[in-house]
């Protein structure tokens, strides 16, 4: 994921998998596969996502379970925002993105142009 270290982004691949409030030792179970880490570091990661809010928290005992502020999608769909919003030109960025697509994308793509038009006309 743009924006977050190798790291992070382990951690926040792990936390959207689980879609359960997660403990620092849970989490850090659930990377054994990707490499032994010390509790201290895990734990030192997942407070800097929180403190970046990307994580939210709620008390667990001593401990704290986290989850992510955001799911996948929707931090997908922010970053596109963001990278459209620092192009020099919309327009030509958005004809860019659409010409590298699959024909099944534009029509997720239309779909989606077409049901957020219903919502805010109210059909």
């Amino acid at each position: 994921m743009q924006g977050f270290g190798e790291l992070e982004t382990a951690l926040m691949e792990v936390l959207w998998k689980r879609q359960a409030p997660t403990t620092v030792r849970e989490a850090m179970d659930d990377l054994r596969w990707h490499r032994k880490l010390a509790y201290t570091t895990v734990m030192t990661v997942i407070d800097t996502l929180y403190r970046k809010g990307w994580l939210t928290r709620e008390p667990d005992g001593r401990a704290y379970r986290y989850l992510p502020a955001l799911t996948r999608d929707q931090l997908v769909a922010r970053t596109m925002h963001e990278v459209l919003v620092d192009s020099g030109d919309r327009g030509e960025a958005l004809m860019h993105f659409v010409g590298r697509m699959t024909m099944d994308d534009a029509a997720a793509l239309r779909e989606a142009l077409n049901s957020y038009e219903r919502r805010i006309s109210g059909r």
